[in-house]
């Protein structure tokens, strides 16, 4: 794959992977925009490796709680650190069946149209506006609960509907259950760890056998360059929510959307 093809790929699905603006739409849209072809699997696996090591070492503190969370509940304890880790493994639940089922049945395939995406862009961006006006700011992450990370965990199984956003649907509904706009994308960035696991070892499954050197070398490059880029929005968006609201972001979404709608029915 040419260089300049690769680092868009990775620089994009860098930047969006946490943003809410959905980063499996821009990748389906990447190779029309461009006029080239599909990245194919091993890249898309390559940059999934990248994120999650980027949202990984940036909440490496939350990460290291789970952790330990899950050895307290594979050993029986009862620990904050257990409670927690386990609303996440709940929270992920849904997006995993979702996921296994989206696959068997060929629908993950047959939604990767640019209406669809257009019409998901502009939806769910409005969609989080007004949750973002409406929601209270009163909740932090240790008033996260059952309830919580099920409602949040069936958004999140939504989000594999192209052009919804997993950070942009999971933070909708964060701010609808009335927890802070920092406490919020924290949630949704832990809650996309197993996800990005998940959705990475299914991809990885289709995969083996497929790689040679230069792909490899490919891959490799896609990886440091997606981790770099998601590292950097991550900072900036956790450091801008203290200050802002989600509007800029719904802003590109509801003009993308709007773009998108007039190619598809132009």
């Amino acid at each position: 794959m040419p260089l300049f093809q690769l680092s868009i790929l990775a620089l994009v699905q860098g930047i969006t992977e946490f943003l809410p603006i959905s980063s499996s739409g821009h990748l389906i849209l990447l190779p029309w925009a461009l006029g080239t072809a599909d990245q194919g699997l091993v890249i898309d696996v390559a940059v999934h490796v990248g994120t999650l090591g980027a949202v990984m070492l940036f909440f490496r503190q939350d990460v290291a709680r789970i952790f330990r969370g899950t050895i307290h509940l594979l050993t029986g304890r009862r620990t904050p650190e257990a409670a927690f880790a386990g609303l996440i493994a709940i929270a992920t639940v849904p997006v995993v069946l979702a996921g296994f089922l989206f696959k068997i049945t060929g629908l993950e395939q047959a939604m990767r149209s640019v209406a669809l995406i257009g019409w998901t862009m502009l939806g769910f961006g409005i969609f989080l506006y007004w949750a973002d006006r409406r929601g209270p700011s009163t909740r932090t992450i240790a008033d996260w609960r059952l309830r919580d990370a099920i409602v949040m965990g069936l958004w999140q199984a939504v989000a594999l509907v192209p052009g919804t956003s997993r950070s942009g649907i999971t933070i909708t509904a964060s701010r609808l259950l009335g927890f802070r706009r920092e406490d919020g994308a924290r949630i949704s960035m832990l809650m996309s760890i197993p996800t990005i696991i998940a959705s990475g070892t299914l991809l990885a499954t289709d995969v083996v056998g497929q790689a040679n050197w230069a792909v490899a070398k490919d891959a490799a490059i896609a990886a440091l360059l997606a981790f770099g880029a998601a590292y950097v929005a991550l900072g900036l968006m956790m450091r801008l929510l203290r200050s802002i609201s989600f509007t800029p972001y719904v802003v590109y979404r509801v003009v993308l959307g709007i773009v998108l709608l007039a190619i598809a029915y132009g």
